[in-house]
């Protein structure tokens, strides 16, 4: 295999654009480049690789169905929490991309007062725009909260759903 040594690479590599920039166009059918020679060291992901980075935020969308505590202990096991959601943008950005897989379960409850939301970051519900018609209705004892594409809604916490993890995405640093 010939190696390319004069290949160019930027300071640091974030994106795949980023490499592709890097990269010259090599003429030949004999002439391959060695991926495996690339200066990681200068790679930058700010996610693991099966998250969505949105606004500084990581996010793990779950590929398979367990109920709330189980969600929440799934999250704290990869260093995130069950989502906590701080905006509006946040709010559209996570029904918009969890639109095909339905309900799924986020950090708010009411297990310790009825009828008083809390996130598991322990900040009181603000907003109640997001709620869907009719809920929170508390029916069969719901205290967990789960959302889809038509809003918010109270659920039995031993359901199982999709969840989604959140965590603060990592600096790029030298």
């Amino acid at each position: 295999m010939n190696m390319v040594p004069h290949v160019q690479f930027p300071e640091r590599v974030t994106t795949l654009e980023d490499l592709k920039a890097g990269l010259i166009h090599v003429h030949g059918d004999h002439c391959m480049f060695n991926l495996t020679h690339l200066p990681t060291d200068h790679l930058c992901r700010p996610c693991p690789w099966d998250w969505t980075l949105f606004q500084g935020n990581c996010y793990f969308f779950s590929t398979f169905q367990q109920n709330w505590k189980e969600s929440l202990i799934a999250c704290e096991e990869v260093g995130a929490q069950l989502v906590v959601i701080k905006s509006h943008e946040e709010q559209s950005f996570l029904q918009q991309t969890s639109k095909k897989i339905g309900y799924v379960w986020m950090g708010l409850s009411d297990m310790k007062q009825e009828g008083k939301w809390v996130w598991l970051d322990g900040s009181p519900l603000k907003w109640s725009q997001y709620w869907a018609p009719g809920e929170p209705n508390n029916v069969y004892d719901e205290d967990c909260a789960d959302f889809s594409d038509n809003g918010w809604n109270d659920n039995t916490c031993s359901l199982e759903k999709f969840w989604i993890c959140k965590k603060p995405a990592s600096p790029c640093s030298r």
